[in-house]
């Protein structure tokens, strides 16, 4: 059994994974650390674990295990890796963005990377708009197709948002409602930016994104167009050629909807052509394929398991 602890337990890509590791084979829970709920049960704050874990919070970190998964809000993960001194044994994978763009850590984009993580023991893990968007994009680019701009319309659930209240994210501001944010500079432009230009050097378009955020609590639906000469059979044989291998990112020729991929690790993708333009759907779970599922998958390649190990989850459908 794998051992591995969480830090910084309380918010939500905490909670996913959590709910996740209790049930993946391979995995022991050893702790989960929360300074602010430190004694507490974790079902106290995870309340849907009721019956299902019986863990404490703790305010104590323990490197007596295999991996460390690193919860904590965007830009206190640096912090924490100077004050501690983790073995360079000990696998880290951060689900913040602090790393995503350090080349001592490997970014943790299985269809792009895979063979990097699974020599790696320290993972940038993916933000969730950057894996729907990249994971639209990622067959163009490995073919060198990529010749002009991008425009990406995007819509996000509430817990994109994390768990700490604020003005747009109760549910009376969220509820029937719709709002633009950070349009055209957006913090996952750059990783988007670095993967596109790992996957074609010679890339250099402008990437027109538009975030929304939606009434809703978990997904992300995106949708992309760009010029391209392929023709709709063409691009069908590519998408479908560069994901034939994939244990999560699927090609569909039916127009997809958000909840066949919520409470799952699964990208579905979906290409057609209009004229000139290539238009991509590509939709996830920003809770899980869009960070804690894929955070599992890389823990998986790190430690030589079947990819799919403890990821076998089911959407809610309706």
């Amino acid at each position: 059994m794998l051992k591995v602890g969480i830090i910084g337990g309380g918010g939500y890509t905490a909670g996913e994974l959590i709910r996740i590791l209790q049930y993946h084979p391979e995995v022991e829970i050893s702790f989960v650390q929360s300074v602010s709920q430190a004694g507490k049960y974790v079902h106290e704050t995870h309340d849907d674990l009721v019956g299902e874990c019986d863990l404490k919070f703790s305010a104590e970190l323990s490197t007596d295990v295999d991996a460390l998964f690193l919860c904590m809000g965007h830009g206190q993960s640096p912090a924490f890796m100077a004050q501690n001194n983790i073995p360079d044994e000990v696998a880290v994978i951060d689900l913040g963005n602090d790393y995503r763009l350090d080349d001592t850590w490997v970014y943790g984009l299985p269809e792009l990377n895979r063979a990097a993580i699974q020599q790696s023991k320290r993972i940038a893990n993916p933000g969730c708009f950057a894996t729907a968007i990249q994971l639209g994009l990622l067959p163009l680019a490995l073919k060198g197709l990529l010749s002009a701009e991008v425009h990406i319309n995007a819509i996000t659930g509430s817990t994109g948002a994390g768990q700490a209240p604020s003005p747009n994210t109760h549910f009376s501001w969220r509820a029937n409602n719709l709002s633009v944010y950070k349009a055209f500079n957006h913090q996952h432009l750059a990783e988007i930016r670095r993967s596109l230009v790992q996957a074609q050097t010679n890339f250099v378009g402008d990437l027109n994104f538009i975030p929304l955020r939606g009434d809703f609590t978990r997904g992300i639906f995106a949708t992309l167009y760009l010029d391209c000469d392929l023709n709709e059979t063409e691009l069908q044989v590519l998408y479908s050629q560069t994901y034939a291998a994939e244990p999560f990112t699927f090609v569909t020729t039916a127009n997809p909807h958000l909840k066949q991929v919520v409470n799952t690790n699964k990208c579905l993708v979906h290409v057609e052509k209009h004229g000139n333009k290539v238009f991509i759907i590509s939709a996830i779970d920003n809770l899980t394929k869009g960070a804690s599922g894929q955070a599992v998958q890389n823990l998986n390649l790190i430690f030589g398991l079947p990819e799919k190990t403890g990821l076998n989850l089911k959407s809610l459908a309706f």
